[in-house]
């Protein structure tokens, strides 16, 4: 069965424990963590102590961990980051830690040696690494290039509906591309602005996110949907007591009228 979490970007003004209870006061099934403290998670930088107090509160509210975010780019050294993450991923229970690929298409190779390493602990741990269709690595295609070099069941894809789609690909070109290595999906609607895009409400905007759920149901995907709401790079955007009850309520309704 499809679970819903969303990200705490989301939510960068609140504390942690806010943001555990409006997992369950919201209908959510589970949280992705981008942030401490309003800021970007820099796993070389979580100390022991910040380490054990975000696993008791954790292991105190009962909240499930969905995937730990990253910067982390492949294109770029992160060997001693993505160690780290990883350890961090396992601490705090969580089954995922997301990457970004960055300006991969020039070495994917080199990528997929340098990888192995960090997939062989993933794999000892339990974790799972998850590349995000996102920014230069935003088309399935590309990411599909790199996990064909990477067969490990410990690397996957995380599909964001709205990249792809950005750069002119359909819910069909991605299951095609990805299929079964698709891990996780973060779900966001968005509409152009020129040549930018405006974040919007679900529904309001163009990305197909209805197409995409009738895609992934129809391929089998009973994994988790994380609603992005990124009010951390995006101040202007509604704050989550409105948007994370919303965007929650839109999908369980469209997920219902699927069955």
């Amino acid at each position: 069965m499809t679970r819903l979490a969303f990200s705490n970007l989301a939510a960068p003004a609140w504390t942690l424990e806010r943001t555990f209870d409006a997992v369950g006061e919201y209908g959510y099934d589970g949280l992705e963590l981008r942030l401490l403290d309003g800021e970007p998670i820099d796993p070389l930088s979580v100390d022991a102590g910040t380490r054990r107090v975000v696993g008791t509160a954790l292991a105190r509210a009962e909240v499930r961990l969905v995937c730990l975010d990253t910067s982390i780019q492949l294109a770029q050294p992160f060997a001693r980051e993505l160690a780290a993450a990883l350890e961090l991923a396992s601490d705090w229970g969580a089954p995922a830690v997301r990457v970004f690929g960055g300006q991969l298409e020039q070495q994917l190779d080199d990528v997929a040696r340098r990888l192995e390493p960090a997939l062989a602990r993933a794999e000892e741990l339990g974790v799972i690494v998850a590349l995000e269709t996102h920014d230069a690595c935003s088309s399935a295609f590309l990411v599909a290039e790199l996990l064909q070099r990477v067969r490990d069941p410990s690397f996957a894809a995380l599909w964001d509906v709205h990249h792809p789609y950005r750069v002119g690909e359909s819910p069909d070109d991605v299951l095609r591309a990805l299929g079964p290595r698709i891990s996780l999906v973060h779900v966001k609607d968005a509409r152009r602005r020129g040549d930018d895009w405006e974040l919007v409400p679900l529904g309001e905007g163009e990305v197909p996110v209805r197409e995409s759920l009738a895609a992934l149901r129809a391929a089998g995907y009973d994994g988790w949907l994380t609603v992005e709401w990124e009010k951390r790079w995006h101040p202007e955007l509604a704050d989550p007591e409105l948007a994370l009850p919303r965007d929650g309520e839109t999908l369980r309704r469209w997920l219902a009228a699927e069955e």
